[in-house]
């Protein structure tokens, strides 16, 4: 990382599960990460709008265009912006190899770290088994989980009057399931399985919100989390080193 004038560079960014239009979609504290970082590539990893939600009900603030107006504006000025649909954002997979302000939209990709590592990107419901073959079943789950989002914005606005950092009660409930957790692992191997099948050393994805990167066998499997509980970002350095970001924590640590 270089940072300069409270900017910070890094070679590649990958954020996903944005959920713009929904009212847990944590848009302000996208809107001040992309304030404060710059790459050379960066990749939107699905469910950057979140249509499914939004044929039901919708919350767009003027912080969600901001947010669209950075991401357009990151391109115009020379980033490689890559745009990678998810399931709640599937209708743009009918837009494959289109350029939308020069944001290229793709099913997958394969990236190339500075040390020569191949990543494999995507969203990664492809794997979910709950997504591919019961989708009815996800709408009913997705409708569970949007209240226990409404649950975790009101709980934050809490914290914030009393002068607590964000924390997400969401995600603390989701890993204390032990149904979540399984199913998270599963899914974990899943993706990595893939990546041994197409001879890569990594896969980078996002859908179930929850940021993660280790390794499974040969395989270094990374989530970049999501923007509407944990506020994290997968960020490749200028030496190939790669780290996940929390920016509500960073933000609190530079500001308490």
């Amino acid at each position: 990382m270089n940072s300069q004038k409270g900017i910070d560079r890094y070679r590649a960014i990958w954020i996903s599960d944005i959920h713009l239009g929904t009212k847990g979609c944590q848009a302000d504290y996208l809107l001040d990460f992309l304030r404060h970082t710059e790459s050379d590539y960066l990749y939107l990893v699905g469910d950057i709008i979140d249509i499914w939600r939004m044929k039901r009900s919708w919350s767009w603030r003027q912080s969600h265009n901001d947010v669209l107006q950075k991401l357009l504006r990151k391109a115009r000025k020379g980033t490689k912006v890559m745009f990678l649909p998810g399931n709640h954002d599937e209708m743009f997979r009918g837009f494959l190899g289109e350029n939308f302000g020069q944001i290229e939209v793709r099913d997958e990709h394969i990236h190339v770290t500075r040390d020569g590592r191949r990543f494999l990107i995507l969203h990664g419901d492809q794997y979910d088994v709950v997504v591919k073959y019961n989708k009815w079943l996800a709408l009913v789950g997705d409708g569970a989980y949007n209240l226990a989002l409404t649950l975790n914005t009101h709980f934050n606005q809490l914290r914030r009057l009393l002068g607590y950092p964000y924390w997400s009660l969401s995600a603390y409930l989701k890993n204390k399931a032990k149904r979540a957790v399984e199913f998270i692992g599963n899914f974990e191997n899943a993706l990595a399985d893939e990546a041994m099948k197409r001879g890569v050393d990594g896969i980078i994805c996002g859908h179930i919100h929850k940021a993660e990167m280790k390794q499974i066998g040969s395989v270094t499997y990374c989530n970049d989390g999501d923007w509407v509980e944990s506020c994290t970002a997968l960020v490749e350095h200028t030496d190939g080193r790669m780290e996940i970001l929390n920016w509500a924590e960073i933000r609190h640590l530079t500001f308490a």
